[in-house]
């Protein structure tokens, strides 16, 4: 059995829970490998709707191990309350593995996180506020705090103290805010310790050996390629690599361990938050893309912009990724026009750019150069055939494949796990 990719190819909010999700019914393992609760998944199966924000969407499937790699950052509080959230409602998440190596977001991290946001002003990144860049900061700065230190008492006070002694300096003296005390956020933190004891786990050597076994395993990415910290617009990115380098450092596996690379991209384009959006329509045409397709984000429920599908984007995420196909979401939106259009190449400056430019200003101030489709103005969200699709829709299809350089192999009419068909 094959191992898969599934990753976002645009500014995430792609429907990476939805495809996972329909893979992992024949999946053993699915592994996130990147971000933390700053990431929504929603999953639509019959009439019942799961919103995760941090475990594997194959939680859901009583044969799948889901994961949560060394390459996330983890609130406890939020991963014990999305695991009550599951068994409540029928799912048993006993089998969930985390990563001991996996870094956890403190009670610090989220103040900094607000407050630097709200210091920045018209620079504000637009996150989320739940604490995922310093908690990566901290990582990369070598005094984070990692999973498997909650199970060395001595060693996790130590090492929180150092933090908190440094972090109150930050706090007090330059944002104003009141310092935290080390001993309520160990007790806190190691109260989490216990009840997450049985799902603590060497994750890379799973994964690994579930691979040689010729296990299915499907890694699953949070946001998207335009939201990477290296090869995203930055610094309007998150903080961690949801490309598909992500995978071999985020989970511990090998380049020749990946069979196939799934990006997901919607038939036209949405980013939430601040940044570029070469294509971004601020007009009726915006505004019924945002209501049609519920543009609106499942953590925070921050409206999302829309614009027209980027192909210097999305080939931009094909190379930088390795993409070997894709899948297509969202297509029944575009039935509500009359024409669609896709952004060929960018005009800045009178020069036109087919690829993605270097200098990341020429995103602010381009002019998409469009070519223009015609629509197919029909409901197409019954369709579960690729040759039920009207006519302008398949060629519509068709030529995105040639402007990506990579064929579509799924395509998806509706929210609905059943509204998916692939491509021949």
């Amino acid at each position: 059995m094959p191992t898969t990719i599934v990753m976002g190819a645009q500014w995430g909010d792609e429907g990476k829970g939805k495809i996972a999700n329909l893979l992992a019914q024949d999946a053993d393992v699915v592994a996130r490998y990147q971000g933390g609760n700053n990431a929504g998944h929603t999953i639509v199966i019959g009439e019942e709707t799961f919103a995760l924000s941090l475990i594997p969407s194959g939680v859901i499937y009583p044969n799948v191990t889901p994961v949560i790699g060394n390459g996330c950052v983890v609130d406890p509080e939020v991963l014990l309350r999305e695991m009550a959230m599951l068994e409540s409602r029928g799912i048993d998440p006993s089998k969930l593995r985390l990563s001991a190596n996996a870094h956890l977001i403190m009670p610090y991290h989220r103040t900094l996180d607000a407050v630097r946001e709200r210091f920045l002003g018209q620079q504000r990144i637009g996150t989320t506020k739940r604490g995922i860049g310093p908690a990566y900061l901290d990582k990369y700065g070598r005094v984070g705090i990692r999973v498997q230190d909650l199970y060395d008492p001595k060693i996790f006070r130590d090492k929180l103290e150092a933090v908190v002694k440094e972090t109150n300096k930050v706090l007090v003296k330059i944002y104003n805010q009141l310092p935290f005390e080390a001993e309520e956020v160990a007790e806190e933190y190691l109260g989490y310790a216990a009840r997450l004891a049985d799902h603590v786990d060497d994750t890379g050597l799973f994964v690994w050996n579930a691979i040689r076994a010729g296990q299915n395993v499907i890694f699953e990415g949070a946001q998207g390629v335009l939201l990477d910290i290296d090869h995203g617009t930055y610094p309007f990115v998150t903080s961690s690599n949801p490309t598909a380098g992500g995978v071999l450092t985020g989970v511990g596996v090998g380049p020749g361990d990946i069979d196939r690379v799934l990006g997901l991209t919607k038939a036209y384009v949405s980013r939430v938050g601040t940044g570029p959006f070469p294509t971004e329509l601020d007009d009726e045409i915006g505004e019924k893309m945002v209501q049609i397709g519920g543009e609106y984000g499942t953590v925070t429920g921050r409206r999302r912009r829309c614009g027209w599908l980027d192909a210097v984007a999305l080939r931009y995420a094909v190379r930088v990724s390795g993409i070997t196909e894709l899948a297509l979401m969202k297509l029944d939106v575009l039935s509500a026009f009359d024409e669609v259009q896709i952004a060929t190449a960018y005009r800045s400056g009178g020069i036109e750019y087919a690829d993605f430019p270097r200098q990341h200003r020429v995103l602010y101030d381009c002019e998409p150069v469009y070519e223009t489709h015609p629509g197919w103005t029909a409901d197409i969200s019954a369709v579960r055939e690729y040759s039920d699709l009207p006519e302008a829709a398949r060629s519509y299809v068709e030529r995105i494949e040639e402007l990506a350089g990579v064929p579509i192999s799924i395509v998806s009419v509706g929210p609905q796990r059943s509204a998916t068909f692939t491509k021949p």
